[in-house]
């Protein structure tokens, strides 16, 4: 089970707007700190293991943050008209379109995504599979 995922920063400050537009309609709770954000979740009553948190950081060797050349990061959305809007509230909020949301052919009836780079480059995938909405036709 994945603990939590980090991605690295320059600039908190718009790593904050960007993350802030979407990530709190998915349940996620700010947490600021001296050392950056930390989105968490909330750890339902009776459950063990808390679900994983997100941090947004700047690299503790003190150099200039990079994207990982292949990474991403997938939040899974409720429906497709969730990500519709949470992929236009991460544009708002100061991210890049990396594929606007839709349904793709190498991916099952239902997977429907839109990718997003936020402010220091890294990929972010917006994906509902959702199998009681309408799936790819074909």
């Amino acid at each position: 089970m994945i603990g939590y995922v980090t991605v690295g920063a320059d600039d908190i400050a718009r790593a904050k707007r960007f993350y802030s537009g979407f990530l709190p309609a998915l349940g996620y709770a700010l947490e600021e700190g001296p050392e950056g954000l930390s989105f968490v979740l909330p750890t339902p009553p009776g459950q063990a293991v808390a679900l994983p948190d997100f941090y947004v950081k700047p690299p503790f060797d003190g150099r200039p943050a990079s994207a990982g050349n292949g990474s991403m990061v997938a939040f899974h959305v409720p429906t497709q008209a969730q990500v519709r809007d949470l992929h236009a509230a991460a544009l708002m909020a100061g991210g890049t379109d990396e594929g606007a949301p839709g349904f793709r052919v190498a991916y099952g009836p239902h997977f429907y995504v839109g990718y997003l780079r936020d402010p220091q480059g890294n990929k972010i995938a917006l994906f509902s599979s959702n199998s009681n909405e309408p799936g790819r036709e074909g």
